[in-house]
């Protein structure tokens, strides 16, 4: 009774008050010391940011244990039970404290050294002098260029994340477990609410398999054309680094090369808004008129004097991934972006601009619901707006293109170059974390890690490594979010629930006509029905959130195949015509290097490895060597030794012939005989050891000689 009284309901909205209050303080306090150290990354900065970590750890902590001993069964309010079963997951604050010290290290310490690396956007390091590496991958035309780019950036930064990231995995399923889940996978998970959230992304990565096929095989020729057989096969994978993107996420950068129809290129929207000299405070007010031509909310003051806009030239180090901040004050909301003057960072800004109008709608809600409905929503709410934003009614409207009109074959090369950067992401934007689950569950073991991420990616991508590589790499660390811990699957969802935003929005604005012409500026209708969803923020579960949207309460991707279906039509009327196979038959890709294998008595190992074994071999030899003749030398003393017992025996037996003598007796192996027989087994069994040794150094002699050749796998054909 007494207990009853104690956490009631009644109780449990007052210590949900007293969670707010506090909340917003730690929260704060905490955006504000991690937002310091990526805008100016200094060792004390790190170690304030960490500090403060701490300090919501602990909060979260103290908070979640006593949400436990509510009973929200019992409650009525629907609020207060969402709110309550939010709080008792307390992540990985339910570290023991040692521990919970030690993971937030290593995870600022791994993000510390991509964010040294300017990650995701301008990615240099020392041994690269300066030199942009994205920007070599997506202009550079020479497969030697891109190789040494894609090679040394996976070099240098992928095997600085190997060194913490079994321990980081550990740390994570000590959490996940702690907080009742089996591993961080399906922590990770639980943020969908959906028991069947693996069997449900398998079945939309399946629907849009037939798009990216397509795209992959149409894109397959073109490279082929241009790169030739050498590099090229029309039947496999492609090689990773000839695609215009470090990672391959993207290939709109390769657009040239893959063009529909050449003869009517998209206007270089790049180069006029350089012509017009815009800066980079001009493409955040570009798309800050955007959301208020929807009658959204406008930015605060706070927001252009405090957000980060362009990369700093006073000499600070910063991390560059582009992302939007919410300091949980109601007041102060920030993006963080090195801005180019280009198409691709104008919408980009567009997506980052999105997050602040979440934020904005939903910033009176209680701190444990001021996130989106699912992370998905969160990703997609921005980029829904760079369809409208990329239109060509839209760029023609705001001066970006000249081109009053565009014909069939136009939009085909249009919808080409959207398809290149959301079409092509569909399949990575999975197995990133396809990749991750199975790490957290055990189904990839650390001595495969980096073979199983090629085998993910050749499945699903249809992409090899341009060299072969081994377990001494770390391929995937060379991605920022899979080195910063972040969760991906945000960005599949997103990628098809964009599409279904963007088809209910036009319909709420009036469009009649394709999909992809449609443009929702100035729609108040479309801005009304975005508004609506957006103030719930996590409040509800999230296919109620859908419904209000879209009217579904699933997340389909039949939005997405209407929006491309124009080019669907046209690649697969093209791959026709050339007798294209689809996918990579029968394909694997090459994962050992030449140098990395050694034959060693018929088995393949790491040179170290075989090295060892030679060197043990030769030492066996030397000693069968020294057994051989210390053999032979005790031969030679016995029958010296025989020989002059048969002489002493033969002079004593002349002088006493009234005397017999017993027959002189000799042993071999324990073995009672005449000496001349055990000398005669003795020689046969040295001659049986030499032919041993010669057999030990014959087959030495073979190994070193064998050691240097390629496996037969690997010789030309």
């Amino acid at each position: 009774w007494l207990r009853a009284e104690l956490y009631n309901e009644t109780v449990a909205k007052a210590f949900l008050q007293f969670y707010e209050h506090t909340a917003q303080v730690v929260w704060n306090q905490f955006m504000e010391a991690t937002w310091n150290y990526v805008t100016n990354i200094t060792n004390k900065n790190r170690e304030e940011m960490l500090l403060k970590d701490m300090e919501r750890s602990q909060h979260t902590l103290y908070f979640g244990t006593r949400a436990h001993l509510f009973k929200i069964d019992d409650f009525q309010d629907p609020d207060v039970k969402r709110m309550l079963s939010k709080l008792q997951n307390v992540y990985k604050a339910a570290l023991p404290k040692d521990e919970l010290q030690e993971a937030p290290a290593v995870l600022a310490g791994r993000a510390g050294a991509r964010a040294e690396g300017q990650p995701e956007r301008g990615l240099t390091l020392a041994p690269f002098l300066g030199l942009d590496l994205e920007e070599i991958m997506a202009t550079s035309r020479d497969q030697e260029e891109l190789l040494w780019a894609w090679q040394g950036w996976r070099d240098a930064v992928g095997l600085q994340v190997r060194m913490t990231f079994e321990r980081y995995v550990q740390l994570s399923n000590k959490a996940a477990k702690l907080n009742g889940y089996k591993d961080m996978g399906a922590m990770w998970r639980s943020a969908y609410e959906s028991d069947t959230l693996e069997r449900d992304v398998e079945q939309l990565y399946e629907e849009l398999q037939p798009l990216y096929l397509n795209l992959h095989t149409y894109v397959r020729r073109a490279l082929y054309r241009f790169y030739g057989p050498q590099l090229i096969n029309l039947r496999g994978p492609i090689p990773a680094h000839v695609l215009g993107n470090m990672w391959a996420q993207s290939w709109v950068s390769i657009l040239d090369l893959v063009l529909p129809f050449p003869e009517k290129p998209p206007e270089d929207v790049t180069r006029i808004m350089r012509g017009q000299h815009w800066k980079p405070k001009k493409m955040f007010q570009e798309a800050e008129k955007f959301f208020t031509s929807l009658g959204l909310l406008s930015t605060p003051p706070e927001f252009w004097k405090n957000s980060m806009m362009e990369r700093p030239t006073d000499g600070r180090e910063v991390e560059c991934h582009a992302s939007a901040w919410d300091f949980y004050n109601g007041e102060d909301f920030r993006i963080k972006k090195c801005t180019e003057v280009t198409i691709e960072d104008l919408l980009s800004i567009f997506h980052q601009m999105g997050h602040i109008q979440y934020f904005l709608q939903y910033k009176n809600l209680s701190v444990i619901f001021r996130t989106g409905a699912n992370p998905a929503f969160e990703e997609a709410v921005g980029s829904v707006i760079t369809l409208s934003a990329s239109s060509h009614s839209q760029l023609l409207t705001r001066g970006l293109l000249s081109r009053q009109h565009q014909d069939e074959e136009e939009e085909v090369n249009v919808l080409m170059s959207i398809a290149l950067e959301m079409v092509a992401f569909i399949p990575f934007a999975y197995l990133v974390d396809l990749f991750r689950w199975k790490v957290f569950d055990g189904t990839i073991q650390k001595a495969v890690y980096n073979q199983e991420w090629w085998n993910l990616r050749l499945k699903y991508q249809g992409l090899c490594p341009p060299i072969p590589r081994t377990e001494d790499d770390f391929d995937p660390g060379a991605k920022f979010h899979i080195s910063a811990s972040m969760p991906y699957i945000r960005y599949f969802f997103s990628l098809v629930l964009q599409f279904q935003f963007h088809e209910a929005l036009c319909k709420a604005s009036g469009h009649v006509g394709p999909l992809h012409r449609c443009n929702i500026y100035n729609s108040k209708n479309a801005g009304k029905l975005l508004e609506d969803v957006l103030k719930l923020g996590s409040s509800k579960p999230w296919p109620e959130v859908l419904q209000k949207i879209t009217g579904e309460t699933k997340v389909s991707t039949k939005a997405l195949m209407t929006y491309f279906k124009p080019l669907l039509n046209w690649l697969v009327t093209e791959n026709v015509r050339h007798g294209e196979i689809l996918g990579w038959p029968d394909f694997s890709c090459t994962f050992d290097k030449e140098t990395e294998k050694a034959v060693f008595l018929g088995l393949e190992l790491h040179p170290d490895q075989a090295t060892s074994g030679q060197w043990v071999l030769l030492a066996l030899s030397f000693i069968m060597l020294l057994l051989v003749l210390l053999l032979a030398y005790r031969l030679y003393t016995l029958e010296k030794k025989s020989l002059a017992q048969d002489t002493s025996a033969q002079d004593t037996s002349a002088q006493d012939t009234s005397v017999p003598m017993p027959p002189p007796k000799a042993y071999f192996l324990g073995i009672a005989m005449e000496p001349h027989q055990a000398v005669r087994r003795q020689w046969m069994l040295l001659g049986l050891f030499l032919i041993l040794m010669l057999c030990s150094v014959g087959l030495i002699i073979w190994i070193f000689t064998q050691h240097n050749r390629k496996p037969l796998s690997m010789r030309d054909e």
